[in-house]
């Protein structure tokens, strides 16, 4: 599932109205120390029991796999879309748009989602593999003794080959995975109430609102408005007037 996909799932976040600058500071100095610890930026979301119900394969209202298949008209459509882009583009171009659009991509969004609705979202570079995103959730996970696979959906498919990195497996600029126990679902009754994660983790969620939304409060000194005097308008004087010549003048 790719990254457009986070659009359409809403979150539960927490809401800080009113944040205590001790308390922005240790929410820092926590996703600081994970990012040191692990090596890239860590946050830990809460999804909706909905979304996580209708997108995880995992969860009790599975939805068959002849659900997520493509319709004739969705197949011939995309064919058709291929067979136009072959035609107008020769493999030489392809392969350089495909080139540059690469370099303009420094970092990949991964999330993670678990069966008890909570997600890890961590950042990789797009030529990382996906070994190294499995390394990452071995390390996060509360039972890390257990095996466990990942897998995207729709349709339902394990990611098994681990040495291929994020741009060949299409997961840039993000993606969706979700986790789920490799083990019988007899023995699975224990571990699927969860947690899934650490707890040391799990004190990261909702961290990143602070670190975002946090701003030093800016003291402005009071403005003194001072009037102006009105303007000074200059008075007319009367027109000189040339003296009148008597009539009785007789020159």
């Amino acid at each position: 599932m790719i990254f457009d996909a986070f659009s359409h799932i809403p979150l539960k976040r927490r809401k800080f109205r009113s944040i205590d600058p001790m308390e922005a500071e240790e929410a820092q100095a926590k996703l600081t120390a994970a990012k040191e610890k692990f090596g890239r930026e860590i946050r830990v979301f809460e999804t909706s029991a909905s979304s996580s119900s209708s997108q995880s394969g995992e969860s009790n209202t599975e939805e068959p796999e002849d659900f997520y298949e493509f319709t004739a008209e969705d197949y011939y459509r995309v064919l058709n879309a291929k067979k136009q882009d072959n035609t107008l583009k020769t493999r030489k171009l392809r392969e350089a748009e495909k080139a540059a659009r690469r370099s303009k991509i420094t970092k990949t969004v991964i999330r993670v989602r678990f069966p008890d609705n909570h997600t890890l979202e961590a950042t990789f570079n797009p030529s990382e593999t996906v070994q190294s995103l499995v390394d990452l959730v071995i390390k996060v996970v509360a039972r890390p003794d257990l095996p466990f696979y990942i897998y995207t959906t729709p349709p339902k498919k394990p990611i098994k080959d681990m040495s291929q990195d994020f741009h060949t497996v299409g997961f840039v600029p993000g993606a969706i995975v979700y986790f789920s126990y490799d083990i019988p679902k007899d023995d699975a009754a224990d571990v699927m109430s969860g947690p899934f994660l650490q707890e040391e983790i799990m004190s990261l969620k909702g961290l990143e609102l602070i670190n975002k939304h946090v701003e030093p409060p800016v003291q402005c000194a009071p403005e003194t408005i001072t009037e102006a005097p009105p303007p000074v308008v200059p008075e007319k004087k009367p027109e000189g007037k040339k003296p009148a010549k008597p009539k009785w003048l007789k020159l």
